[in-house]
């Protein structure tokens, strides 16, 4: 029996070509997502192996095979080619985990469009500001979330179609039409659109510091690294049932819960449902879960429950683990190792990167609390923030950066190109985070090295937060950062300033978070809110988070020479 080749094997004379020669993509090709996650498999005699085994909270279930994924994504293509939407046109999915989120997402890509995923949890807010930046032609959703797109379509004149996946029988409205799937005739020919490697493929929005999110573009490419990064690190294999925690509204739903296990022929199990530890523990011994992808979030929570929990459920198939979204802290890993027998394989990477670039890789020991290595094929370093310069020696805390010119590297934000350039500096993709190295070579997080919230595994972005609160008849100021908590890493904590003649008490805090979590989304909403006379500005009169920040963290505020006097 062949030995699997250790992390120092994969590193000579490494090559992303290798994938291309798996995936059969030659260059000049057409390379198109959808159609190498459907109809390629197919014709390699997998169209009878199971894609998708769907369950959602109530116990009902649906069960997709590689051809019925061929055929479907066919049919979806071919609605919209139908309704006149064009190649290259945003279409956005704002569904919860159903089967039309998966089947939609390749159907989009086939016929050519952008396909623009956002969590089902926006609130009306967030949700108009991410299309109307994209131009959104089209909105794939449900009748329990069209209430919210019904309220935007006269700030959305570009938005020309609303198609709901369960219309039934109910009335709809201008704009409107409904698409079932299983009940339209199978499409089961359809040509996909000949995109190339540069395309862009899925319109994936993350939050920034200073502004509204930012639409990350990736392209068709993005397959070559997303399918070996899959089978190499989550160590996929023709017969793993693989379980992958994240909502296709973020990269990690997409570029791990979608293209990467079904670019490697693997039969997926997706759980439409909250956070429930005797629940998703049922689920896996039910489905035979044996690579499992989740967060550090989740992995807390189940820490919580305890190791007993765990062992009335038969995880015998369980073989590989691994985390993503925010740094693994030590104590999950031990805990796993007693809990499950083996433990977390932490991997760092982010949504302009598409695919992992730090890993602990299957057989190299695990340090716990460091996210490992480098990703063969990757070359990445920490920067000194002053020099923006290497670091010599180790040990010593820097600016992640990584080497630009891997396959799934996002080719600009949209309508953005200032603000994806500033990701760059000396030739470094600049990722926002600090770490070490240690002599080993292993990579240890630090923190962010910008105003980001952390929170869940989710990004949360101040600005859009403090936007909004504005808009709240009684606030006058406000700020939003981060605060430490055990279970999320970060939670979002605000700080108000009230207009005048308004006195703060709890029904304010309360009306205020709600307010913001209607709006925005329950991610973004404040779990604290402090009441103050006033918040630390510089002479120019700008906000610094920074010194909000280090006091909720415990930490030195730094300079503060630049600060107005107050």
């Amino acid at each position: 029996m062949a030995t699997t080749p250790t992390y120092e094997d994969r590193l000579k004379d490494f090559s992303w070509s290798l994938a291309e020669q798996e995936l059969g993509y030659r260059k000049g090709d057409p390379l198109n997502i959808g159609w190498h996650c459907s109809d390629r498999l197919c014709r390699q005699g997998l169209a009878d192996k199971t894609a998708l085994v769907w369950e959602d909270f109530s116990g009902a279930t649906k069960t997709y095979t590689f051809d019925d994924l061929r055929v479907l994504s066919n049919t979806f293509a071919a609605h919209l080619q139908g309704l006149g939407i064009q190649p290259g046109e945003r279409v956005c999915l704002f569904m919860d985990r159903v089967p039309e989120l998966y089947l939609g997402f390749l159907g989009g890509l086939k016929m050519g469009a952008v396909v623009q995923p956002l969590f089902s949890a926006f609130g009306a807010d967030s949700l108009w500001t991410r299309l109307d930046d994209a131009g959104t032609t089209a909105i794939v959703t449900q009748r329990k979330h069209v209430a919210k797109v019904r309220k935007l379509l006269d700030k959305l004149p570009q938005l020309r179609h609303v198609i709901l996946v369960d219309a039934g029988d109910g009335p709809l409205r201008e704009r409107e039409s409904g698409l079932d799937l299983h009940a339209l005739p199978r499409v089961e020919t359809f040509d996909a659109h000949p995109t190339g490697p540069e395309t862009p493929s899925v319109l994936h929005y993350t939050s920034g510091t200073t502004g509204q999110p930012k639409g990350a573009q990736h392209v068709h490419y993005s397959l070559i690294s997303q399918y070996l990064t899959a089978k190499w690190v989550l160590d996929l294999r023709p017969d793993d049932v693989y379980w992958c925690n994240a909502d296709p509204g973020w990269v990690t739903g997409t570029s791990y819960g979608i293209i990467g296990p079904w670019a490697n022929g693997v039969t997926q199990v997706v759980l439409d449902s909250g956070f429930n530890a005797e629940k998703w523990y049922d689920f896996m011994a039910r489905r035979g879960v044996t690579v499992w992808y989740s967060a550090p979030t989740a992995i807390r929570l189940l820490m919580r429950e305890g190791s007993d929990l765990v062992r009335k459920h038969d995880l015998s198939r369980l073989r590989h683990l691994c985390s993503v979204g925010e740094p693994l802290n030590a104590e999950a890993v031990v805990w796993s190792q007693e809990a499950f027998g083996k433990p977390f394989h932490d991997t760092y990477w982010q949504t302009e990167t598409g695919c992992m670039m730090i890993t602990n890789f299957p057989g190299m020991k695990v340090k716990p609390g460091s996210m490992g290595k480098p990703f063969p094929g990757i070359t990445a370093t920490v920067l000194d923030p002053n020099t923006n310069l290497p670091h010599e020696g180790t040990g010593r805390v820097g600016l992640i950066a990584i080497r630009p010119g891997w396959p799934s590297q996002i080719r600009g934000y949209w309508n953005n190109q200032a603000g994806y350039e500033r990701k760059f500096v000396n030739g470094w993709y600049i990722c926002g985070d600090r770490a070490s190295i240690d002599a080993d070579g292993y990579y240890w997080f630090v923190g962010r090295d910008d105003d980001v919230i952390n929170t869940g595994g989710h990004l949360v972005g101040p600005f859009e937060i403090e936007s909004a609160l504005l808009e709240h008849p009684a606030v006058a100021e406000s700020a939003a950062v981060a605060k430490p908590d055990p279970v999320n890493m970060e939670v979002v904590k605000a700080f108000v300033t009230l207009k005048p003649g308004i006195a703060p008490d709890d029904d304010l805090e309360l009306e205020i978070m709600n307010f913001i979590r209607k709006k925005l989304s329950p991610l973004a909403m404040p779990q604290e809110i402090e009441f103050t006379d006033s918040l630390p500005k510089t002479r120019s009169g700008k906000i610094v988070r920074r010194i909000l920040r280090a006091r909720e963290f415990g930490e030195p505020e730094g300079d503060l020479s630049t600060l107005m006097s107050e």
